[in-house]
Parts: structure tokens; C-alpha cells; sequence
């Protein structure tokens, strides 16, 4: 190998052995020893930093006395992992930034996550001066936060800068100059950059360091159901669009409109919609009709699919195999150090039932950890924690090594899957998505499923770990940070990680007498063909438990003037084209096919739709404001007459309960999206008469 996994002191004697399945690495007594004296329990620290409510970027945040410490991100966000040994170990929090009086508190480490918010003072030598709030790249302070290592930033030279907060609508002084912050570039590599200002904004960094990979998307264009009656498509839980978009826009640049995938955005967040019940299949169908936000003259149609909750305690046993991308490119902040970090919180909540073995991969694959025992935490996170990058990217070995483990350790009726953690790299032996896509679709057969989870920039690949995922009936998911890995990984384990229904598909007819034209927003890259519906040949998305699923159509009735570009089909010469009109007045027709986690033949489940429309709910209000958001940054010609300032008080007025702050943390995002779009759309030239 051209690069060693681990740290020889810490796993001295372990053997990485590239190919044999269920062969085990001698590890020496001592090391043995070593991890078992090493603690098993972990809290978060999560909370945002503000003043006067204000939120303020880059405070220094630690606990008195231990190594842990991390940056508060430009929202003020932070998450600080605290390793302790009691089960009410007490610690005192320290936060600390320049033009602000040192802020302490006692705070008890207990269970997983601990909330404290900060409310700092400005110092006296600072109340005379606009203290710097900050608009650094998120990506810096979310690295900074995920490798928990001090981060060196010279506060005293932002804080003589005054210079726009692009956080919670808030909007500080500008300076004319304003002073460069510090981020990272492919690879770790440490770069200036400068936040946002006037005039310095794009669309997309296209530097010598980047070489992101997005499939192009064009959106589905507006149908007539007397040409195309049917809209077919394989279901899509997958949210790394939304954490990704996300990453771009709080490092202050527009994503490229082939980041943004609709349905992803939309499905990142939870509804109210009802759950089935146990004498149910195991996705419930709820749709509602109301009128379109961009457009009074259509209709906005939410078909939305929950599935049933799994009590995780009760939960069927887990074989996780973690196979993690070890190369390289994993070096630096926000990739191997929050994929161990991120790993280590799903470690946390294992059970004793529970078995988890680690593949890794640089120049070649090997197996770091046998499947071991959740009660074990010990020795699995001593295994993490020896994990170090460098070396090429052997992918497809590394895949191939990690189904062996599955398969070896298969657990008959248990939950059994395959976590990939990797930028998507890959460039040794079989890396083409072509020869990675079949070789999943190979190996998906043996009955272990696969989540694919993204991490770090500049060299991130996409379009080919979506792709990954879907071949392996699996999931697709991008941690930005550690509070996007504790959503993903905890907070939504079930739904990330145990699934009770694959290969679903929808299928939509609708009713030519009501419908004159309509689209789907969003699922491009999952569309089927209409015959594909009923062949169980036929692989399509898989949902997790507890997941809400929505897709929207947006109608033009029958009657309503034609505002749309439909394509020109040729007249039929044997069938009939005028609409049937239905006898209840239905408007559309869902039908959705699903099969049993271990099954190999689909059921049907059917939903009419009825013509009548209502009020929008609190969840198609959200779900729309997100779309509008999507359509936005895409430069959509579908978004008709929707506006940044429509969109966010669209999501004010159904960010209800919000128990996480998902929807709260939304509207400020599309606060900061409609701030840059607004500068952008400013600093283009205009036209000379």
C-alpha cells in the first residue's frame, strides 16, 4: 500500500488484509488492552452563539481543560463532540471572540446531545466599533467544527472591518474592503478566500482546485394527458442536494443550478402527514390540491407517501459494514475527521445485537475491524480513531471487500447494510460509474442494501455517488457538518438506515375531462417508463421508516386559458382523444407499487383524487416554499411570477412547531439565497442604449 490507514501507535500489530472475506487482523493483546481502557460515551454540544440577537460567526468554543474545541459557524451554529467517562460528568463551557466579553458556563455531559446558547456581551473597548460579525465560508467554520482542532483566525483583523452579515435577514455595515478569511480547497489545501461583498460574488467557484461533478438536469417539461396520460417515476428519499445547496450558500456563492434537485430539497424535511397504521401496507398515501404560490391560474397537486415508524430499540438486528475512503483526497477538514466523528455518533447507539465491521480503502482495500458486537464501543471507536488518509482511491476494491464482509456476517431477517463514507474520488481500478454501477447492481442480489454518505469539496463527486446509491438500493446523503451527521445518523436513524419498503414506484394518471397540461417538479433523474410500473425486473427507490416521500404536480385545468408550451404530438388515427369524463369528478388517479424489504414481488396500492380544490395545509405551504426556493436558484422558467421575499414569507407561514429548527434554519437560508441573488443580479453590467 502506498500510504498506511492508521496509526502505527495506535494499532500496531493490526493487519489490513485486502481480499479474503471473514478473515480477521491479529491484533496484539497489548493493543487489545489499549482500546478496552479507552472510553465509550460521547456529548454533543450543539447551540448557536448571538448577540443582541445577532448571530455571530467565528467565537472560539471549548470546554475548560480537555483538547475539544470547534468555531461557531456564520449563523452562529456550533457542535462540539466531548469525549467524558461518568454519566453526569460536570465541564465548563468557554466561548470566546474578539470584541466580546469571555462567556462561561457549568454545563453537565449527559446522553447524547446537550443544548447550550450563547449570549455574548460586546466588550467596552469594542461598543465605540461595529463588531465583525462575520460572513466566512460555512465550509471552514463546519470543517473547523468537525475536526474539533483550534482554528487560527485573526479576529483582531476582521474586527476593524466592518463588513455584511448575511445571516437571519440581518444586515450589518459594509466595508469597501473587506478582509479575506481563511478556507480550504481540494485536498485540504489551505487557501485565501474573501466572504462575500459587492461585486465578488458568483455563481459557482470555477477555480484550478475545483472539479465537483453534477449530472445535468433539464427540468420536466409542462405534458397533455391525451398524449402522455401517464407520469411514472421511482420514489426518491435521498436529501444531499438540500446540505449541499446548504454548503454553497453559506460559503456566499449561488450553487450550480445541476446541485439543486427539487424533490431532494423538498424531502429533506419532515410533514404532519398521518402515519399508517399496523394493519396497513407500509407507506401511506395523503395528497391535497390547491392553487399554485407562482401561479393563481394553476393548481399545485402534493402526493405524499409516509411510511411506518420502527421502534430502533425493537429493531431488527444491524450488520453495518463502514467502508471509508481513506485516500488522499480524505485528507484535511470536513472529510476523514467528521467521517470518523459522524461514524462515532452512530456507534453510540448500538445495541449489543448490533455487529459493525470496517473496510477502508487507498491504494488497495483492507479490513480493519471484524464484525464486532455494538456493546463493544470501545474497540470500534478505537478502530475509527486510528483511521488516517493518503494513498489513490481503489473504490471498486474497496466495495467489492465490503459486500464480502456483509455477506460473511449476514444476518437472516436483520437489518444488513453497507455505509460507504467518500468524496466519490475514485481512481484506481474500476471507477467508472458505469463499472461501479454494475458491480452494486451485482452484488445488491446477496440482500444487503447500501447508504452512500458524502463529505468534504472542491473535488466532490456527485453525480457518481448518486448514482451508487440508487444501484444499490439504497439512500444518498451529504454531512456538511456534525449537526447534518447527527440528524442523518441519529436523529433519523430508522429512516437513514432500515428499510420497510423497496422498489416503490408511482404512477399518475390523470383525468383528460379536468387536466389540460401538467409537470412534475423535480425526479428528472428518476423517471421510468410506463411499462416499467408493473415489471418487478425493474429496480426503483427504497424508503426508510418513518420517511415522508412528496411529490408535486402542477396542473392546468381543463377550461383555463393555456399558458404553457406543450410539445406537439401527432394526431392519432385509431384511438380515441377527447377526454372521458369521470363519473366522481376525479382530477388524477396515484397508484404505487412497493415491495416487502426481503420480497421479489410488488403489491399495488391505489388513491383516486378528487377534482375539488381547497386551502393549501401547513405542509403544502412548506413543501411549496421549498420548491419556489428550487425553481429560484435553477433560474426556472416554470417559477412564473414567484419572488425571493413571496418564498420566504411562504415558509414563515408554515414554519409551525419545528421542533429541530429545520424549517426556521430554511427561511434564513433563503434569506441568505435571496441576498446573494439580489447582489449578483446588481453587479451585472447593463446594457449601453
Amino acid at each position: 500500500m502506498s500510504a498506511p490507514f492508521f496509526r502505527p501507535r495506535v494499532l500496531l500489530h493490526l493487519l489490513l488484509l485486502p481480499v479474503a472475506v471473514g478473515a480477521v487482523p491479529l491484533v496484539h493483546p497489548a493493543a487489545d488492552a489499549r482500546l478496552a481502557g479507552r472510553r465509550a460515551e460521547s456529548t454533543v454540544v450543539v447551540g448557536r452563539v448571538t448577540t443582541g440577537g445577532v448571530p455571530v460567526a467565528a467565537a472560539r468554543i471549548r470546554i475548560e481543560g480537555r483538547p475539544a474545541v470547534t468555531m461557531s459557524s456564520p449563523d452562529g451554529r456550533y457542535a462540539l463532540v466531548v469525549e467524558h467517562r461518568t454519566a453526569r460528568e460536570p465541564a465548563v463551557l468557554v466561548v470566546s471572540r474578539n470584541g466580546f466579553d469571555s462567556w462561561r458556563q457549568p454545563v453537565e455531559l449527559q446522553g447524547d446531545t446537550v443544548r447550550v446558547n450563547v449570549i455574548l456581551t460586546p466588550s467596552a473597548a469594542s461598543l465605540d466599533s461595529v463588531a465583525t460579525l462575520g460572513v466566512s465560508e460555512r465550509a471552514a467554520a463546519a470543517d473547523t467544527r468537525s475536526a474539533n482542532a483550534p482554528q487560527r483566525v485573526d479576529a483582531s483583523k476582521q474586527s476593524t472591518v466592518r463588513q455584511r452579515a448575511v445571516t437571519g435577514g440581518v444586515a450589518g455595515a459594509v466595508a469597501s474592503t473587506p478582509a479575506p478569511a481563511m478556507g480550504y480547497g481540494a485536498g485540504g489545501i489551505r487557501r485565501s478566500v474573501s466572504p462575500p461583498s459587492e461585486g465578488r460574488l458568483r455563481r459557482f467557484p470555477r477555480d484550478s482546485f475545483n472539479t465537483e461533478a453534477y449530472d445535468r438536469i433539464d427540468e420536466n417539461p409542462f405534458r397533455s394527458p391525451t398524449v402522455a396520460p401517464f407520469s411514472t417515476f421511482s420514489v426518491d428519499v435521498d436529501r444531499a442536494s438540500y446540505s449541499n445547496v446548504r454548503r454553497f450558500l453559506n460559503q456566499g456563492t449561488l450553487p450550480p443550478k445541476d446541485a439543486v434537485r427539487i424533490e431532494e430539497l423538498v424531502n429533506y424535511f419532515p410533514y404532519s402527514d398521518p402515519a399508517p397504521s399496523a394493519r396497513e401496507a407500509p407507506l401511506r398515501i395523503t395528497t391535497e390540491v390547491s392553487p399554485a404560490p407562482w401561479n393563481a391560474r394553476h393548481d399545485l397537486v402534493r402526493i405524499a407517501l409516509r411510511a411506518r415508524d420502527v421502534d430502533m430499540r425493537r429493531a431488527p438486528a444491524n450488520n453495518f459494514v463502514f467502508l471509508v475512503d481513506v485516500s488522499g483526497s480524505m485528507q484535511g477538514p470536513g472529510r476523514l475527521p467528521l467521517v470518523k466523528q459522524s461514524l462515532a455518533l452512530l456507534v453510540n447507539q448500538l445495541r449489543e445485537e448490533d455487529h459493525v465491521a470496517i473496510v477502508v480503502y487507498a491504494g488497495s482495500a483492507g479490513l480493519v475491524l471484524p464484525s464486532t458486537s455494538g456493546g463493544d464501543k470501545q474497540r470500534i471507536l478505537g478502530a475509527l480513531d486510528g483511521l488516517e488518509a493518503g494513498g489513490s482511491t481503489a473504490g471498486g476494491a474497496g466495495i467489492r471487500l465490503a459486500y464480502d464482509v456483509a455477506k460473511h456476517n449476514f444476518i437472516r431477517g436483520g437489518n444488513n447494510r453497507v455505509i460507504l463514507c467518500t468524496d466519490g474520488d475514485f481512481n484506481v481500478g474500476a471507477s467508472s460509474d458505469g463499472a461501479l454501477v454494475e458491480l452494486i447492481e451485482q452484488r445488491r442480489k446477496e440482500g444487503a442494501f447500501l447508504t452512500v454518505l458524502g463529505f468534504g469539496m472542491g473535488n466532490y463527486k456527485d453525480a457518481k455517488m448518486e448514482k451508487l446509491a440508487d444501484a444499490g438500493n439504497g439512500n444518498y446523503g451529504y454531512i456538511d457538518d456534525l449537526l447534518e451527521a447527527r440528524k442523518t445518523l441519529v436523529q433519523e436513524m430508522g429512516g437513514t438506515l432500515v428499510t420497510v419498503a423497496k422498489d416503490v414506484k408511482l404512477q399518475v394518471e390523470f383525468n383528460p375531462s379536468r387536466v389540460q397540461a401538467y409537470r412534475l417538479l423535480g425526479y428528472e433523474d428518476r423517471l421510468l417508463r410506463d411499462e416499467d410500473f408493473a415489471n418487478d425486473a425493474k429496480d426503483a427507490g427504497d424508503v426508510g421508516a418513518g420517511h415522508t416521500v412528496t411529490a408535486l404536480y402542477e396542473v392546468v385545468r381543463a377550461g383555463e386559458r393555456l399558458d404553457v408550451n406543450l410539445p406537439q404530438g401527432s394526431t392519432l388515427r385509431y384511438q380515441r382523444v377527447e377526454g372521458i369524463g369521470s363519473p366522481n369528478g376525479e382530477l388524477l388517479h396515484v397508484a404505487m407499487r412497493y415491495k416487502a424489504p426481503d420480497g421479489e414481488r410488488s403489491l399495488l396500492v391505489t388513491h383516486p383524487v378528487a377534482s375539488r380544490s381547497s386551502a393549501p395545509s401547513e405542509s403544502m405551504r412548506f413543501a411549496s416554499a421549498v420548491a419556489g426556493f428550487g425553481m429560484l436558484l435553477r433560474n426556472s422558467p416554470n417559477a412564473g411570477s414567484l419572488t425571493w421575499p413571496e418564498v420566504v414569507d411562504l415558509a414563515r407561514s408554515a414554519r409551525g412547531s419545528d421542533r429541530d429548527g429545520y424549517r426556521s434554519d430554511f427561511i434564513k437560508l433563503a434569506e441568505v439565497a435571496a441576498d446573494l441573488s439580489r447582489r449578483i443580479a446588481s453587479a451585472r453590467p447593463r446594457p449601453v442604449d
